[in-house]
């Protein structure tokens, strides 16, 4: 079984990790070297790299402040060059990959994508996946630190079927931010406007796809190309206005929003109705047929609860790191640090965390009331080292000025 990292997501140098560099990283080298810049950023030296979702990236590409207002008011565009794409191929693939995956695939939309968990047959998180229909095609979106793992286990399974998992050369960059959408629609690039879909075109010479991706603060976009079409598809979104962001902020976004990251927020020993902060529905289709690991999943369901779920907490008090164990003011042990991030806000420096909470700790929402003098809602008080910890019911209010 897998334990939580007990060290923060970024925390190696690229002096130290034997990880692939993203395409990102390697263009933001070449533009700190004397010859022609590849990217319109200018810098001293190049950014430090460091490990994340098993690629090595830039950490930061501008003033963390400056990165996270990006984020929340206007446009920011990043590295995404840790995620991987296979194409599910063969007469067999819909069926096939169906009996795989917890999300359903069938009656995904022409253009339309889907979060999925993969499961051992005790009913225990594997890992997770993006899935994704264009046309009659489909095809799987992995972080890099999941790739060689999941696609074995994939592997395995197909015995009889007329299935191939192919890899795909495509890469992605991300941009995220309320303005993004105009940012695409100013350059004449697809713009999905729901999450979860996406479009393709041809941009300028290249072949761009543009998905929505998930996201409950801001909106978010991959956009996918071949390598060598990174460097004009990052220039013209930095020229157009988008501010360059590092992983670093990202990470913390990640956590803000509540969405977990597989190795770090959900470890193998993880059951589905456990992991899922949002409403299980987002990775559980309880109405589509067999898949490994389904028994356990729908008898859950029908018992109709675990004893500890992932959810979003606000920290008042020094960061905690993952593994922290967290207390009811009674002594009782509540549950336990996933994962946390300080958010960097003019208005005042926030922090939020994802944590395992024993069921019995929380406060049904029916019990939730609002604190005096702060309009978001939140439950009991939990205790750590020096601190607090509020799970929230509802996702942050974040203000800038």
């Amino acid at each position: 079984m897998h334990e939580p990292a007990k060290n923060p997501p970024m925390t190696q140098t690229n002096t130290s990790v034997s990880l692939p560099a993203t395409a990102l990283a390697l263009l933001m080298a070449e533009a700190a070297a004397p010859q022609e810049t590849l990217v319109p950023i200018q810098v001293a030296a190049p950014p430090e790299l460091r490990a994340y979702r098993g690629a090595r990236t830039p950490c930061e590409l501008d003033a963390p402040a400056k990165e996270t207002a990006a984020m929340l008011s206007g446009v920011a565009v990043h590295d995404l060059g840790w995620l991987r794409r296979v194409a599910v191929e063969g007469e067999d693939r819909f069926r096939w990959l169906s009996g795989m995956v917890t999300n359903t695939v069938n009656e995904l939309g022409a253009q339309a994508g889907a979060w999925n968990l993969v499961l051992n047959a005790q009913g225990h998180v594997l890992g997770d996946l993006h899935v994704w229909r264009e046309g009659n095609g489909l095809s799987l979106v992995i972080a890099a630190d999941q790739y060689d793992r999941l696609l074995a286990h994939l592997e395995r399974f197909i015995i009889m079927d007329d299935v191939e998992l192919a890899p795909r050369s495509e890469i992605a960059l991300g941009l995220a931010g309320p303005l993004a959408g105009e940012l695409l629609v100013r350059l004449e690039m697809p713009e999905p406007a729901e999450p979860l879909t996406s479009a393709s075109a041809d941009w300028n010479g290249l072949q761009l796809r543009v998905a929505r991706a998930y996201g409950l603060l801001v909106p978010h976009y991959e956009l996918w190309t071949q390598a060598a079409g990174i460097p004009a598809l990052w220039r013209a979104l930095v020229e157009a206005g988008a501010t360059a962001v590092g992983a670093a902020t990202l990470e913390a976004f990640r956590i803000v929003e509540a969405i977990p990251a597989y190795g770090i927020d959900i470890v193998e020993r993880d059951l589905p109705q456990e992991a899922v902060p949002a409403p299980p529905q987002v990775a559980l289709n309880f109405n589509k047929g067999c898949y490994q690991g389904q028994e356990i999943v729908e008898r859950i369901h029908s018992r109709g609860s675990v004893h500890r779920h992932l959810r979003p907490l606000e920290i008042f008090g020094p960061l905690p790191p993952a593994g922290t164990e967290l207390m009811r003011n009674d002594g009782v042990t509540a549950g336990e640090i996933r994962s946390a991030a300080l958010l960097l806000l003019a208005t005042g420096n926030r922090s939020f965390a994802l944590g395992m909470i024993r069921a019995e700790a929380e406060i049904s929402p029916q019990r939730l009331k609002p604190v005096v003098g702060d309009s978001e809602i939140r439950s009991q008080e939990f205790t750590y080292a020096g601190g607090t910890a509020h799970i929230l019911a509802a996702p942050p209010l974040l203000q800038l000025s």
